[in-house]
């Protein structure tokens, strides 16, 4: 198999999906930012708290992603086999579960907050500073729930393009939502962290209305309740399938991150701070790496459903290719200017210092982080979802969090062993997923194929 995808209209296919779905992804990760940017102007304390919030929110999001992963794998193989009434009901069975589980899972944090932020190390002050912020964002985290389904059919459909505009909405709002709210401007009251969590939650609602619209109106306008009786069970069986363990690959990693968000902690309050805006600084490494992945899985996704290996098969090679070459550029460039960005973000010498030297060692990290989102996305969009779950279970515990801590905390050698350790277990977990890839042992795991 050739290196580079040659056959053109699969490439054309491909950009097609990847480029808005880059540039949402770009745009939900500076709604993140533009809230820890914000609120750098504010405190450190208070970035350092909402950090550790936003830690424990990603789990939240990855909890209410097994229904969308197991949508977006099923929608596209589904359309590519062309068995339509099957999409149907996969659309409103993912709808009515993740609206369930949601509306369950807000009404828990919102009551348990205090705790969850006193398990996560904080003292007093943060988590006061961190309580109100977490109640509001994650008390109504149920509307992304649903959003992000909506989202993962859009794009199975081939119209990434709508998310994006609805996010860029969003985040136009948002920000002018923090000057507001944050700040106390034109008669609005200064909030500080709360202010940035409801400008938050009513940016997203309005979004939900907007995903809900174009979704039932302008691309399954055919979409009845009718499709749901007798209720699908086969359905939500096959979410579960693909959904668990795609989800709980990505659970596991964010567990093992909140354990290494725990040992910022011990470290110290500049280390935790410095790694907050770290993490906020990197993830434009990677956010190409992020949409070049799921587009890669939807077509194929596709291409599996019409029974079109070989070419599935170049779309990853060509897809990773692609991704490496680019977080590896953006890496390179962030940590020149590093020294900079954290200047621009904070006027403690300590989080400038840590925060600079990290970003050299998260080259290295990116590598291996391009690598595994891709074919993690692909294996799954193939339907081999138990192998990256349970490979992903193993080294991200065995390497990130055991060698975090020995690093990091036992060692001494702070916040840059810490991200050491994350680039070893990145760089080890991306071999692992290309011999798996390359074995073509996915071919048999479809769960449509369409027929002669």
């Amino acid at each position: 198999m050739k290196k580079w995808l040659k056959n053109k209209p699969l490439r054309r296919q491909l950009f097609s999906l990847t480029s808005p779905i880059f540039v949402e992804t770009l745009l939900i990760m500076l709604l993140g930012a533009t809230d820890v940017v914000m609120l750098s102007r504010y405190s450190d304390d208070t970035v350092a708290a909402v950090g550790v919030v936003n830690q424990l929110l990603n789990l939240v999001f990855i909890l209410y992603g097994i229904t969308t992963l197991g949508t977006s794998v099923l929608c596209a193989q589904y359309l590519g086999a062309r068995q339509k009434n099957n999409v149907m009901q996969t659309i409103g069975v993912s709808i009515t579960v993740n609206l369930v589980v949601g509306l369950a899972v807000s009404a828990g944090l919102y009551l348990l907050a205090p705790q969850l932020l006193g398990l996560m190390g904080l003292s007093d002050e943060l988590i006061g500073r961190g309580k109100t912020y977490m109640q509001i964002v994650a008390g109504f985290s149920f509307i992304q729930a649903v959003a992000m389904t909506m989202s993962s059919v859009l794009r199975s459909h081939n119209k990434a393009y709508y998310p994006m505009y609805v996010t860029l909405l969003m985040n136009i709002l948002n920000i002018a939502g923090n000057y507001l709210l944050i700040f106390g401007k034109w008669g609005f009251p200064a909030l500080g962290a709360p202010g940035a969590a409801v400008s938050t939650a009513v940016c997203r609602f309005i979004a939900l209305l907007l995903l809900g619209y174009i979704l039932f109106k302008k691309v399954v306008p055919q979409f009845t309740l009718s499709c749901l009786r007798p209720f699908p069970w086969d359905k939500v069986k096959n979410l579960m399938i693909i959904g668990l363990p795609a989800a709980g690959e990505q659970v596991s990693y964010n567990l093992s991150q909140v354990v290494i968000t725990y040992f910022s902690v011990l470290i110290g309050t500049a280390a935790l701070t410095a790694r907050t805006y770290a993490m906020n600084i990197v993830m434009f490494s990677y956010v190409f790496s992020i949409a070049l992945g799921q587009g890669a899985a939807i077509s194929i996704g596709h291409l599996v459903g019409a029974d079109r290996d070989n070419a599935a098969f170049s779309v990853e090679k060509y897809s990773i290719n692609l991704s490496v070459l680019i977080s590896v550029l953006i890496s390179i460039l962030t940590a020149l200017v590093g020294t900079n960005i954290f200047k621009m973000l904070s006027a403690n010498p300590d989080v400038i210092k840590i925060g600079a030297v990290v970003l050299y060692i998260d080259i290295v990290l990116e590598i291996g982080r391009a690598v595994n989102i891709t074919s993690v996305n692909s294996l799954n969009a193939a339907g081999d979802v138990f192998y990256p779950f349970i490979t992903g279970i193993i080294v991200m515990w065995g390497v990130a969090t055991l060698c975090a801590y020995i690093l990091g905390v036992w060692w001494g050698w702070g916040l840059a062993g810490i991200w050491l350790a994350m680039a070893l277990d990145e760089n080890i977990r991306a071999v692992i997923f290309e011999r798996r890839w390359k074995s073509r042992k996915w071919q048999s795991k479809a769960f449509a194929r369409r027929k002669a």
